[in-house]
């Protein structure tokens, strides 16, 4: 018997302010931005929680959709995403300055 593979992270960008905020930088920021998401892709959800670079953290103060938790990641140099995870995907919701 195979053990079964883990589930592969799927990205949910459709959130309006997500997509203003990334297609309001310059394009070397977003080409960073997009290369952290294509990362994603290709990650697991364990790997995405002990990823080092990714710095991934739960968000105490807020509280996502539905009550849910909201996370934070270093999505590129100088910038971190917020987002939640639902099932197999990362919903991302916006974008801010990493105070790092």
């Amino acid at each position: 018997m195979n053990p079964t593979k883990p589930s592969l992270v799927q990205l949910d960008l459709n959130n309006p302010v997500f997509q203003s905020q990334l297609l309001n930088l310059p394009k070397k920021e977003q080409g960073i931005i997009l290369g952290t998401l294509k990362k994603l892709m290709k990650m697991n959800w364990d790997q995405v929680y002990m990823d080092r670079g990714l710095k991934w953290e739960v968000i105490l103060s807020r509280t996502g959709p539905d009550g849910g938790r909201l996370y934070s990641f270093r999505i590129g140099e100088g910038f971190r995403g917020v987002g939640y995870r639902h099932d197999d995907w990362l919903r991302i919701l916006s974008l801010h300055p990493d105070h790092d």
